[in-house]
């Protein structure tokens, strides 16, 4: 306890949507009672929003409640979020976890921290809510099927210059790889018009840039019969705003109407990151993703053809079951001949409940690790690439922090980082710069101003 209050300590794992619920979540907290500290400090209360998108997500999980229980071994451990939701029984034998909430319940624990501080043996209902009735051990207020889920908005405020605002959540694709549909629930989303309001009010803040995120964000609409593109049109005109990035669209979703106003408007930001997953049309079947590599491609060649510096990344899956050494070379290949900036690259790891776990033949985990990291070195030669082309260029610069030697970095429209010494700016300030030699990462420093 710091001056009475119950410290509380937030820790975030997995995609920007998490980051965004993390952030509205721990607003709700009332700060006569809480203290908001770091997640490496002592705390008497950790909350873990958690993913277990792969097995290393999972792995992630398991290290940061152990590394909360170390820290301070009578504190009280929230575990919630996706590896909540459908891994409750492993998240409740780990120690020092008391209280594990699922992806609707997380939004509740305000109440639910305020009966855990009022009664530390045990925690009881909090009205409107179905909860299990445990005398003790963890209590479990997840599992829950999440078909009839609401959509319950979000957006980030932790970030002076950059918010993140959920627009979207779920996904009805049902990927054969993905759990994400049993984690999240259907694709649903809130009507254009409270978006809009979300960003007046991050706007009011004085923040610049708005990353729109989402499960499946280009199915924005699809529960209020609106579009992705007309909710563009409308956020493009509230006053404040100088910014907006989608965070990730699938190719199928990545309409014309959508890049023809990204390349005629100032405030959308020419970068697009796509995920591919495969660059092989039989892994893509398997995957049941809903494209072949060859709309992927087009879609690709009609952004470079109306924004030739638009920066443009790709998911991928390496080691996916069934993945012959010349299906891997075939994406390799497809890769290294498309105008990408850069790739996420991801070692394929089996999901309980999904039909590719029980796919044959199972790729090798060293073969499968093997083609990764190919992957993130082509990655690499990617960036260095991008960075190449866009030498000699004006480019914008959104300022975004200063670190410890002084050095402020910040991110040109088209997404390549800028660091520069000067002490000239400021955070939240745009200027313009001239992108001289870049740096082995793709990166530039500059000294002129």
């Amino acid at each position: 306890m710091s001056g009475g209050k119950v410290r509380v300590a937030f820790h975030t794992l997995g995609c920007k949507l998490n980051y965004t619920e993390t952030s509205t979540i721990a607003r709700s907290l009332d700060t006569g009672k809480y203290e908001k500290v770091s997640y490496d400090e002592p705390a008497d209360i950790y909350v873990i929003n958690t993913c277990t998108v792969t097995g290393a997500a999972d792995r992630k999980c398991r290290q940061a409640i152990r590394k909360a229980a170390r820290q301070s071994p009578n504190a009280k451990i929230v575990v919630m979020g996706c590896f909540a939701q459908l891994r409750s029984e492993e998240a409740a034998a780990l120690e020092g976890v008391r209280l594990i909430l699922g992806n609707q319940e997380k939004f509740h624990l305000a109440g639910y921290l305020d009966e855990l501080s009022a009664n530390p043996e045990n925690v009881s209902a909090v009205p409107g809510t179905e909860i299990s009735d445990v005398a003790s051990g963890p209590i479990v207020h997840s599992c829950e099927s999440m078909e009839r889920s609401s959509f319950i908005s979000s957006f980030s405020m932790g970030d002076r210059t950059r918010a993140f605002m959920k627009v979207q959540d779920g996904c009805d694709y049902h990927c054969s790889y993905c759990t994400i549909p049993l984690a999240r629930g259907a694709s649903r989303n809130q009507p254009v018009a409270e978006c809009v309001r979300e960003a007046r009010v991050i706007a009011d803040r004085g923040i610049r840039e708005i990353v729109l995120t989402g499960i499946n964000t280009g199915d924005f609409g699809k529960s209020t019969g609106e579009s992705l593109h007309e909710l563009l049109q409308q956020l493009i005109k509230v006053d404040g705003i100088e910014r907006y990035r989608i965070s990730s669209i699938e190719p199928n979703l990545l309409t014309s109407g959508i890049i023809e106003l990204t390349a005629a408007s100032d405030k959308l930001m020419p970068h697009f990151h796509i995920p591919l997953q495969s660059g092989c049309n039989e892994t893509l079947a398997r995957m049941r993703r809903r494209y072949r590599r060859e709309l992927f491609e087009e879609k690709v060649a009609e952004i470079k053809k109306v924004m030739p510096h638009a920066s443009i990344g790709a998911d991928v899956i390496a080691g996916f079951p069934g993945e012959s050494e010349e299906e891997f070379r075939s994406t390799y290949e497809f890769l290294e001949n498309i105008d990408l900036s850069y790739l996420h690259a991801f070692t394929y790891s089996p999901r309980i409940n999904t039909p590719a776990a029980l796919m044959k033949p199972v790729v090798k985990s060293s073969d499968a690790t093997q083609r990764s990291h190919l992957l993130q070195d082509l990655s690499g030669k990617m960036a260095l690439r991008f960075a190449l082309s866009n030498r000699g260029e004006r480019e914008r610069v959104l300022w975004e922090s200063r670190n410890s030697n002084g050095l402020i970095s910040g991110f040109t429209d088209n997404y390549i980082r800028v660091t520069t010494p000067s002490q000239e700016v400021e955070e939240g300030w745009i200027t313009d710069v001239m992108l001289t030699e870049p740096d082995k990462n793709g990166g530039f420093i500059v000294t002129d101003l």
